[in-house]
């Protein structure tokens, strides 16, 4: 029997992405598992794992093809003694964007048609996780992360008794609970708008003299970016709230902290100060650690936080999970792993996908004060601007002192300008009283 081996979607928003590596060629073995191509997303680079045993037909889509649809054939798999097909001009030439295969209906086993079915290829990062066929599907069924689990089978692999273990666990009912509003949310957001799509404008017909630029084409980051801020910005009703914060009392406690723990490898900085001050603000006024779906308002239980990262290309937010119940140091230490695998593209897609609060910091380039655009489903973005020496008045006398500007961003629909006020409140508190922090 011939199964096609299908581009896999790595996100419930990814329609694309591109081929860059096959581990195999034509006539390859080829077992469960086992690592047969790389795929680049806008976020990251993943490895496409065999999820049947059998023989590489045919390669369908060349290495080096950009923009694969999501579900486009991208291979053929032949069962144990049937033949492979000579290699296609597609495998030494790549192709600008193939077209999107239409999909599938799914049929019961026992009236799937003989000769062919279509397979969805498995992916996993670059650090991939084994596990048998049987685990996935249980895991996918379940709604658990197989990257968590430590596998109990033959050199490590993850086998059905240990998703079934990770399925009794507390995390794991949440996120159960939490994916019907995810889907929800997925669904609404993928939807056809009422209003029909603007037709695409060349760069001339913007006004942009023929000649007098160079065009450099979109990756799939800048297209994800321009698609997701675009309906964040147009979709969501968000408003800004500004704060002025005196951190004179932060700089001395990060200072001293340095200084007693440096030759422990403990370098924390004001982001990660922040950080630590927002989780703990957002489970003092836990109303506002919540997100909005059609479903109705999903408030969080712990404060997962979102840190925007700049990459080339653009920018990318991986998360502190349960940030709230972590010190400082492992913090700093966490922080600075995800972001230097995040200028690599070595995150995996559970370190960058979800969370509940974004944090934004410009300070580092001088910028003193800014507004983010709200990174979805999160109902608050936080911009943090410089600290600086500004002429403040203290007890009726003016006074020099380090302030730095905090901006929310808000999604109304979920934190109205009473709640988001009560968090800033509860984030200064914090900022300008560091002890407040270890209690």
């Amino acid at each position: 029997m011939t199964t096609q081996i299908t581009m896999p979607a790595l996100s419930p928003t990814m329609e694309e992405g591109n081929l860059t590596k096959w581990h195999v060629k034509a006539g390859d073995s080829v077992e469960p598992g086992q690592v047969i191509a790389e795929i680049e997303t806008d976020k990251a680079t993943m490895e496409v794992e065999a999820v049947d045993e059998g023989v590489i037909a045919e390669i369908l889509v060349a290495e080096g093809t950009q923009g694969v649809k999501v579900n486009t054939p991208i291979a053929t798999l032949a069962g144990e003694g049937e033949a492979a097909k000579p290699a296609t001009k597609q495998e030494t030439k790549p192709q600008a964007a193939p077209t999107q295969a239409k999909p599938q209906p799914e049929q019961p086993s026992s009236a799937r048609a003989p000769a062919k079915q279509t397979v969805a290829a498995e992916a996993t990062p670059a650090g991939r996780v084994h596990a048998s066929p049987l685990a996935r599907r249980l895991a996918e069924q379940g709604g658990i992360d197989l990257a968590g689990l430590k596998g109990s089978g033959p050199n490590g692999r993850i086998v059905k008794a240990d998703v079934e273990a990770a399925a009794k666990s507390p995390r794991a009912a949440q996120a159960a609970q939490q994916a019907p509003a995810q889907e929800s949310r997925e669904l609404t957001r993928q939807a056809p708008s009422a209003q029909a799509p603007m037709p695409h404008k060349s760069s001339e017909q913007q006004g942009i003299r023929a000649g007098s630029y160079d065009l450099v084409p979109l990756d799939l980051m800048r297209k994800t970016i321009a698609k997701r801020m675009t309906e964040s910005f147009r979709d969501v009703p968000h408003f800004p709230l500004n704060i002025d914060i005196e951190i004179d009392t932060l700089l001395k406690a990060r200072a001293e902290i340095n200084k007693r723990f440096g030759d422990k490898g403990v370098k924390i900085s004001v982001n990660d100060m922040c950080i630590k001050a927002a989780a703990l603000a957002l489970k003092l006024v836990p109303e506002a650690n919540a997100s909005y779906t059609p479903d109705g308002i999903a408030v969080h239980h712990h404060a997962d936080v979102a840190v925007a990262v700049a990459i080339p290309g653009g920018l990318i937010t991986p998360i502190i999970w349960a940030a709230e119940t972590k010190g400082l140091a492992q913090i700093s230490h966490e922080m600075a792993d995800l972001a230097e695998r995040a200028r690599t593209k070595k995150l995996k897609p559970e370190e960058f996908q979800g969370g509940t609060f974004s944090i934004s910091n410009m300070g580092m380039m001088g910028i003193k004060s800014f507004a983010s655009i709200i990174n979805e489903p999160h109902g608050m973005i936080m911009s943090i601007g410089a600290g600086e020496k500004r002429p403040v008045v203290k007890n009726d006398a003016l006074a020099i002192a380090t302030m730095m500007s905090v901006t929310v961003t808000c999604d109304h629909r979920v934190v109205d300008g009473a709640l988001g006020a009560a968090f800033l409140k509860a984030f200064r508190g914090f900022l300008e009283d560091p002890m407040a922090m270890l209690l």
